[in-house]
């Protein structure tokens, strides 16, 4: 078997080896926004209805979220753990993860897809859909879970592909379902006047691609680990080990979810353009976020096999890397966005009382992302070390113990501006103390590498 790939992650140059792995995945998740953001922007310039139109899909993306964060239970904590066994040499094992991670995505579409559709009323309208709202709602959710299972599959096992050193190939998985979504998003939105079901039908569609093209090479004989049927049987251990590690991503993403839910039921209170100005914001942070995302499941691999090959100045070097990049390229796009508030909102809405809601809360809404840069650089360096304890205590740290807990208490103080101030507030405070921890943690990790 040709592990020409692989090898690479121990052996090529450092500088060249991460932009190489990681630009490709990173261009994958700048298109992948556009999944997110066309939506909004079609949905936001319909005539009439637009600014309702948009409230509406801003509340469902908090259930879409917490669907998606299933996927990265797999993607984003089996991955590293197969990448760690490729650079023991451990073959069979990576097999299994991979294999097993295939069984927990169809567990996890049956249980998400049921329990949305069951409750997809009273839980719309429980985190911030009204009755003007609630129509625009369920017609796009009702639509979007039809296509649950090419969401897991294409979001989680999309990153195994990454790990065997193909970052070209896991780019075009997404760059394929993405373009799709946005030449099939205003024929069906307009041409064929389907509103906001057409763009859930688009997305839908795109998806189904992106599945197919990640399922069409991890099943080939181009990938040096496969799906196989032999690997698929449930594993007690490999399943523990995947849901111990992944469990941190799952946090980070479904409690983006949690936080939907708060602030859009705390926003329902003064209005829905509040809410619309919301759906607005979490677009905007996406296009800082997903980028991020994008650089981490391209350095993940590297320092996942070359701390199973024991290689500690490897893993140092590429993490001196990691945190400058991230922190850099986040501090200059979250400072843009602070300075013209107004360019961002224009691009989702024509609504003028909508711009000008967002020119006067956006500033407080992303005000701690300045330097979240640093938190993503260090809780991805955890993850691909396979330190799943102290990432489950990060990912609940900023938005389940700080966030949450400010967005029901500043709002007393600070009215509605209390809501937005909470995001700031706790994404600022969790990237310091996040920083602390590596700082503490990092220098332990490698002297266990040296014995």
């Amino acid at each position: 078997m040709n592990n020409l790939y692989e090898e690479r992650l121990g052996t090529d140059r450092m500088l060249p080896l991460v932009f190489r792995m990681a630009l490709p995945a990173v261009a994958a998740q700048i298109v992948n926004l556009l999944y997110n953001i066309v939506d909004r922007i079609y949905i936001g310039h319909i005539p009439g209805i637009g600014t309702d139109a948009l409230a509406g899909i801003g509340v469902t993306s908090s259930v879409i979220i917490l669907i998606s964060a299933f996927s990265s239970i797999v993607g984003a904590g089996g991955a590293p753990l197969a990448a760690i066994a490729l650079g023991q040499g451990d073959r069979e094992r990576a097999g299994k993860i991979l294999g097993n991670g295939l069984v927990l995505l169809l567990l996890f579409t049956v249980l998400t897809s049921a329990m949305a559709y069951l409750s997809m009323r009273p839980l719309l309208m429980a985190i911030g859909a009204s009755e003007h709202t609630i129509g625009y709602a369920m017609d796009y959710l009702s639509v979007y879970l039809l296509g649950t299972l090419f969401v897991e599959v294409s979001v989680g096992l999309n990153t195994f592909i990454n790990t065997q050193g193909r970052p070209g190939i896991a780019m075009c998985s997404v760059v394929i379902g993405a373009l799709l979504n946005i030449g099939l998003d205003p024929l069906f939105i307009f041409v064929f006047g389907m509103g906001v079901k057409g763009a859930a039908l688009a997305t839908i569609l795109s998806q189904a691609c992106s599945a197919w093209w990640v399922l069409h090479f991890l099943t080939s004989r181009k990938a040096t680990l496969r799906i196989e049927r032999r690997y698929m049987r449930p594993d007690r251990r490999i399943i523990g080990a995947t849901l111990a590690l992944g469990v941190s991503p799952f946090i980070m993403a479904s409690t983006e979810s949690l936080v939907g839910f708060v602030l859009n039921s705390g926003l329902k209170v003064y209005g829905d353009i509040y809410i619309s100005a919301l759906a607005i914001m979490q677009s905007a942070m996406l296009a800082v976020s997903v980028p991020l995302t994008g650089f981490a499941q391209g350095f993940i691999p590297i320092v996942s096999y070359n701390y199973g090959h024991g290689n500690r100045e490897r893993v140092k070097d590429c993490f001196k890397i990691v945190v400058r990049v991230m922190f850099s390229f986040n501090l200059l796009l979250v400072l843009f966005m602070i300075l013209f508030p107004g360019l961002v909102a224009s691009a989702f809405t024509s609504d003028e009382r909508l711009i000008a809601t967002v020119e006067y809360t956006l500033p407080v809404f992303l005000a701690g992302m300045t330097i979240f840069g640093l938190q993503r650089a260090c809780q991805n360096m955890f993850v691909a070390l396979g330190q799943a304890k102290v990432s489950v205590f990060i990912a609940l740290l900023r938005k389940v113990i700080l966030l949450v807990p400010l967005a029901l208490l500043l709002p007393r103080w600070m009215g509605v501006m209390g809501v937005y101030a909470a995001e700031g507030v706790s994404d600022a405070a969790a990237a310091v103390c996040c920083t602390l921890i590596f700082v503490w943690q990092f220098p332990k990790i490698l002297r266990k590498m040296a014995r």
